[in-house]
């Protein structure tokens, strides 16, 4: 990127999360993603290059071993004319979303993430002028914890997931709880992996977006408007899987449609493109806990019908999915468990505040700091040293926990898809693809305390409101309470 003669013109919005924004090169397979900051915190350049750079260094020393080579793509530091910045934040200020809107991108440091644009690029130098369909899926938490740390039943039950969607939607965050259950997607089983992908595509929320050549087609662009428009999808997917037209138009092709982009979904997420397993992580074993979620509608129905068995299918190692959720075991102790940990380097951290770059805390996340996350015991010896492993382990949990799932998805014909490609066929259609990872930024370790209150909120609130109205008997014992006043709490 020739950083001497920058246009703000020949760059557009493309989105942004709660610590960073992005604007994507309108010819070029390029993102620029910029730091963001609340208006009155001022961080020196400095500061900013660090923080980069630390960014940087974990998707490239940390999270590669975890995932593996090919689908980290971390990118590079690229410092900016000043004056190039300032007019891109006015060009694109517009565009915000409104809720989005209490930080500003750092117009200041000069400083940015140069990363390739994953919704149009491909691992392949394919022919430009191919047109790429590009879905982005957040997974979420793809297990119930097992750790016997948890004090309330209901977690060992119903995953954090589907808790979660009921508090959001009491306090206006969305107006529906999604029928999406994560450990529907990461069964491995077809039939509910289906399920889990089209409730998905029924109310996305912030988990879904799907992009056409780059620009967003479907996914909601802010909190509230999530209805989904199927058949606006399928006008733009019908190209892609129905190439000849041969198909009537109407309900029944928007649901071929939709049905031929869950399978397409289904087999990219499944497929192993990689024949090694990455880095020489011990595996925390997936048959701890349960492989289904109580409050999943899919498991529900089973029930109903008389079926109490779920089969699960289980994940091929080499797939994304497998690794997404090994590293998301590494939460071993559950939040509950791992509090008291982080109070343990707390209290060090305050007798000795000069320890803290010695520990690590705040990166340089290098080989030292991957090597440390390999130790997989749980056995407390009351040391710093085992409270800081668990706490920096959770750190990557939360992280594969929040992270995205990019696959993009070209047309191919017949004789042009040659053995270095992996190849996925739809009935009418046939696509080559490439499934990469991305939103894999350390989680703060400040924010552990946070976690701890919201994890408290989130199980109390489905307690009171979700499961006391599931259960006939408790329901009633709470009709006849209600004109009463008094309420106990525990001491």
């Amino acid at each position: 990127m020739e950083v001497e003669k920058m246009d703000e013109n020949e760059w557009k919005y493309h989105g942004e999360g709660n610590q960073s924004l992005v604007v994507a090169h309108c010819q070029r397979c390029v993102v620029l993603r910029f730091l963001k900051f609340p208006p009155n915190q001022n961080k020196t350049s400095e500061e900013i290059l660090e923080h980069l750079q630390n960014i940087v260094d974990f998707g490239k020393h940390v999270m590669k071993q975890f995932f593996g080579e090919k689908y980290v793509h971390h990118g590079e530091i690229v410092q900016l004319p000043l004056d190039f910045i300032r007019q891109l934040c006015l060009k694109i200020q517009p565009e915000r979303p409104e809720s989005r809107c209490d930080k500003d991108m750092d117009t200041l440091s000069g400083y940015a993430m140069c990363l390739p644009n994953l919704t149009r690029l491909q691992t392949y130098r394919f022919v430009e002028h191919r047109p790429i369909l590009c879905i982005e899926i957040k997974p979420k938490c793809g297990f119930i914890p097992f750790s016997s740390h948890v004090s309330q039943e209901i977690k060992h039950k119903v995953c954090r997931y589907c808790m979660h969607q009921h508090l959001k939607v009491a306090n206006g965050k969305w107006k529906r709880p999604s029928k999406y259950c994560p450990l529907d997607l990461f069964s491995g089983n077809k039939q509910r992996m289906h399920f889990a992908l089209k409730s998905l595509l029924q109310e996305a929320q912030n988990n879904l977006k799907i992009f056409k050549n780059g620009e967003l087609i479907y996914g909601c662009k802010d909190d509230q408007d999530s209805v989904s428009d199927w058949n606006e999808l399928a006008r733009h997917l019908k190209p892609f899987f129905f190439p000849s037209n041969g198909l009537v138009s109407g309900p029944h092709c928007t649901r071929t449609i939709v049905k031929e982009l869950i399978h397409v979904i289904t087999m990219t997420l499944l497929s192993s493109t990689e024949a090694c397993r990455a880095g020489d992580m011990r595996t925390v074993p997936i048959s701890h806990g349960r492989s289904y979620c109580e409050a999943s509608p899919f498991n529900k129905e089973l029930v109903r019908n008389g079926k109490h068995k779920l089969e699960s299918s289980g994940l091929p190692r080499g797939c994304l999915l497998y690794k997404t959720l090994q590293a998301q075991m590494l939460d071993m102790l559950d939040i509950e468990g791992l509090y008291p940990l982080y109070n343990r380097v707390e209290q060090y951290l305050e007798e000795f505040p000069e320890e803290r770059s010695t520990l690590q805390i705040d990166g340089p996340y290098n080989e030292a700091f991957y090597e440390k996350l390999l130790d997989l015991s749980t056995e407390d010896d009351g040391t710093v040293a085992f409270a800081l492993t668990k706490v920096q382990q959770y750190r990557i949990a939360m992280t594969a926990k929040d992270c995205s799932i990019m696959i993009a998805l070209s047309p191919c014909l017949q004789d042009e898809c040659s053995e270095q490609r992996p190849v996925v066929l739809t009935s009418k259609s046939r696509f080559t693809f490439s499934v990469s990872v991305l939103d894999l930024d350390l989680k703060p370790y400040e924010s552990i305390p946070h976690q701890y209150k919201l994890d408290g909120k989130i199980v109390n609130y489905y307690l009171k409101n979700v499961q006391a109205k599931d259960d006939p008997v408790m329901s009633s014992l709470f009709k006849e309470n209600e004109d009463c006043t008094l309420v106990l709490h525990k001491v």
